[in-house]
């Protein structure tokens, strides 16, 4: 009997406390949110491995802006496209830092254009903007360094002489190729066994942030950086992957010469040179490093993931693959490659380049924001220092932006007479100051290995695959097609 009564006592005082700990927590006056647990926060109230689906579910409960807790840490979760908008291009300046990713964190210490914050982010984002946009890498364009490597890709394709083939590998190379003639001023081989290596680890860093363990990570780091895991082979990856870029600047240093730059680690390496006075500059041998790990990212598995969920979705649609091809030979033909000007011309392939971004959203939750200072936002205060989640898929499946959002349907990107029509609520590059500084290099990236292929190859398969197959499948930082394999039957 004692046992009893003193086991009502506690779950009474349990009930007691928790209901004093939300009433604490309400008085901040932040979004509303479910009420987190002491230490652990709402960890619980997450499904385990569903992040993404787990916010769209918090947002049908608590509305477009919400409250979770990693940890003690609030977090303000954004869904929809007006809610997007408003905070990060509205009031941008408020919501233009970058935000905690601890899976990552640990290694890159705020440091490179992508992690950075403050005036360290605005001097690496200017000169890598500049860098880009007005070097063109050397002798060679970007777009021209794009069609040589699609070139290499199409030749390697034919090789495989129709076979059915996994296109992860090779899709990864050669997307790879195009950052890496940028950065370090030339390719690498397909069958060069150190560029798997370094591709491999690219993708295993991407896994395991993805995967249950990293989410975790990401939602209780003071906890799980202590637990054994998958988690915990991230900084190792990512040292592996830092100490690769490192021989490279060393090599490039032994031959640079400062009035003729072969690629942007040259271009870095002269501003060192040139900066080394100012005694506010962000320019030196670490965030150097980190600035191209960050381009490597961005660059190599984002596109190539898109590419093989092109071809997934393309496989599914013969139709649309069809009309494609149509247009590519009606705009481009047969007897030369395309070029980048050739897009304004296509609208059919643009609105479907769209589309595929748009449907498997590569990167669903976005890179987490932080608030840069107080602010009022609909009627909610937010402190500097809070982190923000602009959940980009909730943007893409925003019903009152696309008429279809749960459906493949490239009508979302063109208008009555077939011309290709604009919609603000496409952001998969992200929105406002943070947005993905590397856009008109994917973009390009995009369409020209896309029609490249189209031009040279019918994409089939002797694997049948359903409407979820082509789906995305939500689960943390990143989304990957299922494993399949196709044919490139040549035209």
């Amino acid at each position: 009997m004692d046992a009893v009564i003193l086991g009502v006592l506690i779950l009474l005082l349990s009930c007691f406390l928790y209901t004093k700990w939300g009433k604490m927590y309400q008085k901040r006056n932040l979004p509303p949110g479910p009420t987190p647990l002491p230490l652990v926060g709402n960890i619980f109230h997450m499904k385990r491995g569903e992040m993404v689906k787990s916010f769209l579910e918090f947002s049908q409960k608590y509305g477009p802006v919400y409250t979770l807790y990693f940890g003690s840490n609030p977090v303000i979760v954004l869904c929809g496209y007006q809610a997007v908008k408003e905070a990060l291009v509205d009031q941008g300046e408020d919501f233009g830092g970058r935000g905690k990713l601890p899976t990552i964190d640990q290694y890159m210490k705020g440091q490179g254009v992508t992690f950075s914050n403050g005036e360290t982010w605005r001097q690496l984002r200017r000169f890598s903007l500049s860098t880009l946009r007005n070097f063109g890498m050397g002798k060679k364009s970007i777009e021209e360094r794009i069609q040589e490597e699609v070139g290499y890709l199409v030749s390697e394709l034919r090789s495989y002489k129709e076979k059915p083939v996994d296109p992860h590998h090779i899709l990864v190379q050669s997307v790879s190729n195009v950052i890496c003639s940028i950065v370090f001023g030339n390719r690498f081989e397909f069958d060069d066994a150190c560029f798997r290596d370094l591709l491999g680890m690219f993708a295993a860093t991407f896994k395991d942030m993805s995967s249950s363990w990293g989410q975790l990570q990401d939602m209780l780091p003071n906890i799980m950086n202590h637990v054994p895991g998958p988690h915990l082979r991230i900084n190792k990856h990512l040292d592996n992957l830092s100490k690769f870029i490192e021989e490279r600047v060393k090599r490039n240093q032994e031959t640079l010469d400062p009035d003729s730059p072969r690629d942007y680690i040259d271009c870095f390496l002269i501003k060192i040179q040139k900066e080394k006075q100012n005694p506010t500059n962000s320019f030196d041998m670490t965030n150097l490093v980190m600035t191209v790990l960050s381009l490597f990212f961005a660059g190599t598995e984002t596109i190539s993931t898109t590419l093989r969920h092109a071809f997934l979705i393309l496989i599914h649609y013969p139709q649309i693959q069809a009309k494609l091809s149509e247009e590519i030979r009606r705009v481009i033909g047969e007897n030369r490659s395309p070029n980048i000007e050739d897009r304004s011309k296509m609208p059919y392939t643009e609105a479907v380049i769209h589309e595929i971004q748009r449907f498997i959203d590569v990167i669903p939750m976005n890179v987490p924001h932080l608030v840069t200072r107080d602010t009022t936002f609909r009627g909610y205060n937010i402190p500097k220092g809070t982190d923000v989640y602009p959940i980009l898929y909730s943007v893409h499946r925003d019903p009152e932006q696309f008429a279809t959002p749960l459906k493949f349907n490239p009508g979302h990107f063109l208008d009555e007479d077939g011309s290709f029509k604009k919609n603000e609520a496409f952001m998969p590059f992200s929105i406002g100051k943070r947005i993905c500084l590397g856009e008109g290099l994917a973009r390009m990236e995009l369409f020209l290995f896309l029609t490249s292929i189209l031009q040279n190859f019918t994409l089939t398969s002797p694997m049948k695959f359903t409407d979820d197959d082509i789906a995305p499948k939500m689960c943390g930082f990143a989304n990957f097609p299922i494993p399949y394999q196709l044919s490139f039957i040549p035209r």
